[in-house]
């Protein structure tokens, strides 16, 4: 008999807690909108991950599917947004888009003269 025969599922209420990978991921996609932007998503990407298989594999010992899945969410929303703020950076400095005046101080100097 394999092992999963043996394992059983506890009754709801009793044993069950949240998983730390869980909680991990949601705050690391949180703070990578504040704090640390892309080393937060791409943590709260693979904490969600791994979270969600130990959820799978526990049996009902472990919750914390839906913090683990905005975790992910969160994550990947933030990666999406960085790298289209990467190609309009590269598209700025290249010179393709313009910025406004005030993102680029003393770039138009003809008033002066």
């Amino acid at each position: 008999m394999s092992e999963q025969d043996y394992r059983q599922v506890p009754p709801p209420g009793y044993g069950q807690q949240t998983s730390s990978l869980a909680v991990i991921s949601l705050i690391s996609g949180i703070a990578s909108y504040f704090i640390i932007p892309l080393i937060g998503a791409i943590a709260a990407i693979i904490t969600g991950n791994i979270a969600m298989k130990e959820i799978r594999q526990s049996a009902g010992q472990f919750t914390g599917e839906g913090m683990a899945r905005w975790g992910m969410i969160l994550g990947w929303i933030n990666i999406g947004l960085s790298v289209i703020g990467l190609c309009f950076l590269v598209l700025a400095i290249a010179g393709v888009v313009s910025l406004p005046f005030c993102f680029m101080p003393f770039a138009n100097m003809d008033f002066m003269q």
